[in-house]
């Protein structure tokens, strides 16, 4: 399981945190106002970003990049390493991106740490304004591809502490080709109606800790696409959003899987769903296995539990074809509180590649004030404790 795996590298991750957190006052500082950079919301700073962090990523001590009071308004910030040595990005100000959505560029990115080992990125609001991008798609408008918020692309050794990020034009916090990340004490907001504005999107990655947060969004408020490994979700206020998902899968033959996950001590408030294993109806060799959920509270949830494998939003590019993600030693425990549909448990398995060693225990989850019934498609394992819906395996 996940705690055996992932939580002991976080653990050790985060004593190494704390060391040169507490010697901080010898770090060398960069501060962002000491190159150009000016809070007033309006002159583009983004050069003076950009010069602060090539100071500190050269510097042989350990060093921080400084951003303090004011509104910052800055574009594409791609922050390159490796670095020569630890280096910590604290922020006590707002960074704010253009109102021209086509200004940030079309990277897909608006700040990005990309190949940096050692990393602590603390404290501080970004504000991505993404209202007159979701805007432009809605209308079917030419529009860039829409830039993820903050991003960590092949970083080893990360922090991500205390941030606020509101309205990303797209998803808001990505972890992709990472390892040893740990995301704690997060703050995220979106309207319900804005599209693809995942929380937390985690792919190819492996020893990632979300530890306490709240995230409001319009899509998944965690993600874990393909490749994730060893993850451990806890304290998480969800909602509204699409819940917690893994996936979607499959959408290619040769993808890697999905393993080692637990969530835990969360709370899901209308969510569209709650926890999610969602595949599309193709062939593929990826799986999903050793997940936990556990410990969760459903407020007026639409699908509290649910496996997918005929996932097809929109009824668009969806082959009337059997999942061959294979799924396999899932665990429901402790899984309380309302559904907003008759049917809060949906277990959709693939007629191909049928679901294995799913384990059910002590669950509880009431539609009307009354007992919720639940749905079983090619889904077979064990159930124990109180189980309402009744088990249906």
């Amino acid at each position: 399981m996940a705690t055996n795996i992932s939580f002991p590298c976080a653990i050790i991750f985060f004593f190494n945190v704390f060391f040169f957190i507490n010697s901080s006052h010898a770090m060398p500082s960069f501060n962002v106002q000491r190159y150009g950079a000016r809070g007033d919301g309006r002159t583009d700073a983004t050069k003076s970003f950009l010069t602060a962090w090539s100071l500190a990523c050269g510097s042989r001590a350990r060093a921080m990049v400084y951003v303090p009071r004011g509104t910052y308004l800055v574009k594409n910030l791609v922050f390159w390493g490796p670095c020569k040595n630890i280096i910590t990005f604290k922020n006590d100000g707002t960074l704010v991106a253009p109102a021209n959505y086509w200004d940030i560029g079309n990277s897909g990115y608006w700040i990005l740490f990309a190949k940096v080992n050692r990393i602590s990125v603390y404290g501080g609001t970004i504000d991505a304004r993404g209202a007159g991008y979701w805007s432009c798609r809605k209308k079917g408008s030419h529009c860039p591809q829409g830039a993820r918020s903050i991003s960590f692309s092949w970083c080893n050794n990360v922090l991500l502490s205390g941030l606020t990020s509101f309205n990303s034009q797209n998803m808001h916090v990505t972890v992709h080709h990472s390892s040893n990340v740990r995301i704690q004490n997060i703050r995220i907001r979106a309207p319900s109606g804005s599209p693809n504005t995942d929380g937390i999107h985690i792919q190819s990655s492996s020893g990632v800790t979300i530890s306490g947060g709240t995230i409001a969004t319009g899509d998944d408020c965690i993600a874990l696409s393909q490749g994730s490994r060893n993850v451990w979700i806890e304290r998480v206020n969800c909602g509204p959003g699409h819940g917690i998902s893994i996936g979607s899968l499959g959408d290619y033959a040769n993808e890697e899987g999905v393993q080692n996950v637990t969530v835990t001590s969360s709370v899901f408030t209308k969510t569209q769903n709650g926890v999610r294993i969602k595949t599309w109806a193709r062939p593929s060799r990826g799986f999903v296995n050793n997940v936990v959920f556990r410990n969760l509270i459903m407020n007026n949830v639409g699908n509290p539990v649910i496996i997918d494998q005929n996932y097809c939003p929109n009824g668009n590019g969806c082959p009337r074809q059997s999942s061959g993600v294979k799924i396999s030693g899932v665990t429901f425990a402790n899984i309380k509180g309302t559904s907003t549909t008759p049917i809060a448990m949906k277990l959709d398995c693939s007629g191909s590649s049928h679901c294995t060693g799913l384990r059910l225990q002590d669950i509880k989850l009431t539609y009307m004030r009354r007992s919720s019934a639940s749905y079983c498609r090619n889904a077979h394992g064990r159930a124990s404790g109180v189980m309402v819906p009744r088990n249906c395996m």
